[in-house]
């Protein structure tokens, strides 16, 4: 019995590496589209206007995905603003958007006030806007930064403060 058990859990151990291994390499954290490809085309709704992010092109764009039930965005948007948008609001060249992923208006700005952000929000009421760069059922705190001939850039997945450095880095370089 003992000896199956062993076996059993070397099995399951080998399994895991495997899986592992292979996530590593095959892994995009639930993204459709990779750094390079063209950013897909919709709109973005604000308060005070609509813009297609095609229109953007010319300019280094990061686009937020967010929600006010997602404890790391929470986390995460103050950073974006003391580091990002703070930087970069006033750049003509530069536009942030945060997209509130199956949300409302009254969402939109229950988050500004729990954040104490104020960079422009996005209502993605039905998800579509997410799911043009991520699979359904993946999680919603990413960010993708968007190069001035429109292709994605960078993407990051949760809030990690060395991927968030290395973002803003890219940012930095894109600004350039």
């Amino acid at each position: 019995m003992r000896n199956k058990i062993i076996a059993l859990i070397a099995i399951c151990i080998a399994g895991m590496l495997s899986v592992s291994c292979m996530g590593e390499k095959e892994d995009k954290r639930g993204y459709i589209l990779e750094v390079g490809d063209v950013a897909p085309d919709f709109d973005i709704i604000t308060a005070d206007k609509t813009v297609k992010l095609s229109e953007l092109r010319g300019k280094v764009v990061m686009l937020q995905f967010t929600a006010t039930w997602c404890s790391v965005c929470i986390k995460e948007m103050p950073h974006i603003e003391s580091d990002i948008w703070a930087k970069y609001k006033e750049n003509p060249n530069f536009a942030l958007y945060g997209l509130m992923y199956k949300q409302g208006a009254d969402d939109a700005v229950k988050m500004l006030k729990l954040t104490n952000t104020t960079y422009p929000l996005s209502i993605d009421s039905d998800g579509s806007r997410f799911h043009k760069f991520a699979e359904e059922g993946a999680g919603v705190t990413r960010n993708v930064i968007i190069d001035k001939d429109g292709k994605i850039a960078y993407m990051t997945r949760l809030f990690n403060e060395e991927e968030f450095k290395g973002m803003k880095v890219k940012i930095d370089e894109l600004m350039k």
